[in-house]
């Protein structure tokens, strides 16, 4: 038999992500959850430099991993949306007769 044979790179999966991993989108939105976060721990905090980056890096680590990782697979923003939508048109379903067999 003849068959064909394709080469499929490597970094066939990686197209559209940054560093193979996280898509664009939920990179920018991790580092819109962590910059705020970020300043207002630097800004705010009124420890010397040692115990403000501790507690700095312990608030802006778990919160850009949450903006990258996302839920669902979904990225925050797509999946507000769409939890809003759900949200808006939830109705109350009522049985109403008898189940006919």
């Amino acid at each position: 038999m003849n068959y064909e044979v394709y080469h499929i790179p490597n970094n066939f999966t990686d197209a559209g992500r940054v560093m193979g991993l996280f898509e664009l989108r939920n990179l920018v939105e991790a580092v819109l959850l962590a910059l705020p976060a970020l300043y207002l721990c630097i800004a705010l905090l009124p420890f010397s430099l040692t115990p403000k980056i501790i507690i700095t890096l312990s608030v802006v680590v778990p919160l850009a991993g949450f903006g990258l990782i996302g839920i669902s697979d979904d990225s925050l923003t797509r999946w507000l949306a769409s939890w809003w939508r759900w949200r808006r048109s939830r109705r109350v379903l009522f049985y109403r007769g008898e189940a006919k067999s």
